[in-house]
């Protein structure tokens, strides 16, 4: 899954109207916002696009303190707008370990008053809770099989944290930055390494994994964190990662063309349906940061500089949204009026098609009751029947956009009308 980050803190970006526009012309169905700004939500409803909105940090005292404060918040702000707003999750704060005003203590209390919040109006089974951290919360990232959190923030919020998303079936976020890495050790690493390109990887030293990629280094020495304090099973969301356009004369690897491939390599990456080395079955759930420059961030030249657009709506570079290269199989050009199915592929591997239908029957939000037992398309009773059912919902649901039919190269689009026994495959959702 691939989303954008919608940040507006600039003061001269398109209307919430034309931006969604242009997210649907680009095949973008999921952005991340931070806050839950009225005019935004409104102008995403019935778009298809899915949202996860944030609870600022400056609330995050007052979520904590009070249950009637984070019941109001839900009910004005999450309640109010979904279910024809898709909203679905809610980052509680942001990067809280690094707020200057200290808000980490009250952290998970906010998550777990906002979490009984939604369960009280039925929404959490369609919301999920967490809270983004930056990679500054592991005291160590390298080698990744070493990766561990800050011992300061271990017991006071990490576990309990950890535990209520463990509780609530929800992931970790996590915002995650080579650039960083690259621009302020250069001489060390390989800028191929950090921009997806061809390179000579680098192994663990611990566990001799071997990685082609520092995205791919950083996100281990999450899951390795998290599992030496006993969570190997939360999942993880990247909510975060991106490469500036542009920066200041020290921000060593900043340019326009390191910013294209990075981003198009990231594409690339989770697109193939790869899960990382150390969690190889999991697939990469990743927000590109960010959609446009926004001109009043504070900081260096390249918090400025971050967009795939300018404010004009004109491409900074150019990043395909769905893979466009021998790793996909080539999709039909349907003439205008005709239709279009996705199915899965006869030469997918079982375990892959598996994880792939769990998806689109789970989060995908896909209408599986169909070929539950007992219903009209269980039979034929087969993996690659029913993933195609699932797969063909999915894809339907999202307006046949590019990019909706891959679920990590099982699913390929047809033009001819799919026939498994009696069932018939829906052509709109």
């Amino acid at each position: 899954m691939i989303g954008v980050n919608y940040g507006r803190i600039a003061n001269n970006l398109p209307s919430p109207e034309n931006v969604v526009k242009l997210l649907k012309s680009q095949g973008i169905n999921r952005i991340k916002i931070y806050d839950t700004e009225k005019t935004v939500l409104t102008s995403l409803a019935h778009s298809g696009i899915k949202v996860v909105v944030c609870l600022p940090n400056e609330l995050l005292s007052r979520a904590a303190s009070y249950q009637s404060f984070a019941d109001k918040w839900v009910q004005h702000n999450i309640r109010k707008h979904f279910p024809a707003t898709e909203i679905e999750a809610i980052a509680v704060g942001n990067e809280v370990f690094v707020d200057p005003k200290n808000t980490t203590p009250y952290l998970v209390r906010a998550m777990k008053n906002i979490h009984t919040s939604l369960v009280k109006y039925h929404l959490d089974k369609s919301i999920k809770i967490s809270s983004p951290i930056a990679l500054s919360a592991l005291a160590n990232s390298y080698p990744p099989s070493s990766g561990s959190f800050k011992p300061e923030l271990v017991e006071p919020v990490i576990k309990p944290m950890l535990d209520l998303l463990r509780k609530t079936s929800s992931y970790l976020m996590v915002n995650v930055y080579p650039f960083f890495a690259y621009s302020g050790n250069a001489d060390k690493i390989s800028l191929d390494y950090a921009l997806f390109r061809e390179n000579a990887g680098n192994i663990d030293s611990v566990n001799g994994l071997r990685y082609n990629s520092l995205f791919d280094a950083q996100l281990d020495a999450v899951y390795a964190a998290m599992s030496a304090v006993g969570f190997n099973d939360v999942k993880t969301m990247v909510t975060e990662t991106g490469w500036p356009s542009a920066g200041d004369e020290n921000e060593i690897g900043a340019s326009e063309s390191n910013a294209a491939a990075y981003n198009r390599g990231l594409v690339k990456r989770v697109l193939n349906g790869n899960g990382t080395p150390l969690r190889p079955k999991e697939p990469l759930n990743v927000f590109l940061f960010a959609l446009f420059n926004e001109n009043q961030k504070p900081g260096p030249t390249s918090e400025r500089n971050y967009g795939l657009f300018y404010p004009n709506e004109g491409k900074v570079y150019d990043v395909p949204f769905a893979a466009v290269d021998g790793n996909r199989d080539h999709v039909p050009v349907a003439r205008e009026g005709q239709q279009t199915w996705c199915v899965s592929k006869g030469d997918a591997a079982k375990e892959k098609l598996q994880a792939a239908l769990d998806y689109a029957c789970g989060e995908g939000g896909a209408d599986c009751r169909p070929i539950q037992p007992g219903a009209t398309c269980y039979h034929p009773k087969s993996l690659e029947a029913h993933a195609s059912f699932a797969f063909n919902s999915y894809y339907q649901k999202n307006a046949r956009r590019v990019g909706t039919c891959y679920f990590g190269g099982t699913a390929h689009v047809v033009t001819q009308h799919p026939r498994y026994g009696k069932c018939k495959f829906p052509t709109e959702h």
